[in-house]
């Protein structure tokens, strides 16, 4: 008989079907057993009547304990008591392990112990479905990409220098030179943007930033899209569709992970277009007024961006900020120079940047004059001036965080729970 998946299980009501599973929870009335059980794609309920078995299969059932592996053999019944809508009927059951005493017990433990134990964490209920909701969102925004006509891409891990400033990046040795962790696929991007016309990137990058807050990891993954003849204002357009489409998406397929998570929807429910927009100059003034110490010229900290979402209830664009405090490839505002068209994209209920973009700096002489004015040393950037020598055009692009994305669609207070295996300041390990 072929094994089936739980979440394949409502083709099969009244039939005899096998299942291979773990047993999350169980207990006995001394002659009926209670199995909880999961399989990856949903959980069912496993009852197993000493009546109605052998005797090796009653005392196999004796055996059990948490998170021991097992194939069940029985009858699906439907069952309106039970949060999948049925039950099995279990008439044989095949042991593949009798686990050992599982360290995570239904009692609270501090996130320390959890994170020691990351590697069983991941079996929990809520872990399994924070974890569905983001390969749910890789997945739209791929499908997004395509269906705005982006060709997916590969850039360099192994980068020869930085396109975000040298201070938080991770060195290693190349051979007979220094190589470094890539912090975004941008400036790679741009060059096959020359040539593919839409493109993106999506993969892990790294900053060695010295930041324990909620929204900070070591390593993490972004997707960044670059688009020729793609202006400031059509960038921020298509920012806006992307986490519209992800969100809409999500609320519609993952309903039983968001309910799972405890997720209060009625933000989410918010999230359509247009998004406010605040000029730098605009945010510095109203964060001053809600209390904040910030001055101008600063870059908008964590706590600055949690203030000021907290005063709309959708994602907000804050454009135009200082070319002094932004990267050497933005794109200078037509209208006053020492500003740049670029923007960062902060979600609703604190959870600030989830988004940073910009139109790039195409003419030779500017950006010849912005590397230097960043000190940056320009024999590392002499290929990437070269897409200013042949051919050079108007073009933007942007790059998301998936992680904090993540956190922010379930409702999470801290990025480390939106990542398989976070790697933060003072974590390495498991």
């Amino acid at each position: 008989m072929k094994n089936i998946l739980i979440e394949d299980i409502p083709k099969h009501l009244g039939k005899e079907i096998v299942l291979n599973v773990w047993v999350y929870n169980f207990r006995s009335s001394g002659k009926i057993y209670f199995l909880q059980l999961r399989d990856g794609t949903g959980h069912i309920q496993g009852v197993i009547s000493k009546s109605d078995v052998s005797p090796n299969t009653w005392q196999v059932c004796e055996k059990l304990t948490i998170e021991s592996s097992l194939q069940v053999t029985g009858i699906l019944k439907e069952e309106k008591r039970s949060p999948s809508g049925f039950e099995l009927e279990i008439k044989d059951l095949k042991i593949f392990q009798i686990a050992e005493d599982y360290p995570i017990a239904k009692k609270e433990h501090g996130v320390d112990f959890l994170l020691d134990h990351r590697h069983l964490w991941l079996r929990s209920e809520r872990q399994a479905s924070i974890l569905k909701i983001r390969d749910e969102i890789i997945w739209l925004m791929r499908d997004f990409f395509r269906k705005n006509k982006f060709i997916l891409t590969d850039t360099p891990i192994l980068t020869p220098t930085s396109c975000e400033g040298t201070t938080t990046l991770f060195s290693t040795d190349y051979f007979d030179e220094k190589a470094y962790l890539s912090q975004s696929g941008q400036l790679y991007l741009e060059a096959l943007a020359m040539s593919l016309g839409r493109v993106y990137d999506f993969g892990p990058t790294f900053r060695a930033e010295k930041s324990k807050t909620r929204r900070h990891m070591m390593e993490f993954w972004m997707l960044d899209a670059e688009a020729a003849f793609m202006q400031h204002e059509d960038n921020l357009k298509l920012q806006e569709d992307l986490v519209v489409f992800v969100v809409n998406n999500i609320l519609k397929n993952k309903k039983e992970e968001l309910r799972i998570l405890g997720r209060d929807l009625k933000f989410l429910k918010k999230v359509t277009p247009p998004f406010p927009r605040l000029k730098y100059k605009e945010a510095i003034e109203k964060l001053k007024s809600l209390g904040s110490d910030i001055k101008y010229g600063d870059d908008l900290g964590a706590d600055d961006e949690t203030r000021l979402t907290k005063e709309f209830d959708k994602p907000v664009f804050v454009t135009h900020y200082p070319a002094k405090i932004k990267a050497f490839y933005m794109q200078p505002d037509p209208d006053n120079k020492e500003f740049v068209l670029c923007d960062d994209l902060l979600a609703p209920e604190g959870y600030g940047e989830i988004i940073g973009g910009s139109e790039r700096i195409w003419d030779i002489n500017i950006l010849e004059n912005r590397i230097k004015e960043h000190k940056l040393p320009i024999k590392d950037f002499a290929w990437y001036l070269d897409l200013r020598r042949y051919g050079s055009v108007p073009h933007s692009g942007f790059g998301i965080g998936l992680e904090r994305t993540v956190a922010w669609l379930c409702g999470l207070d801290h990025v480390r729970e939106t990542i398989p295996f976070p790697r933060l300041l003072n974590r390495l390990r498991p």
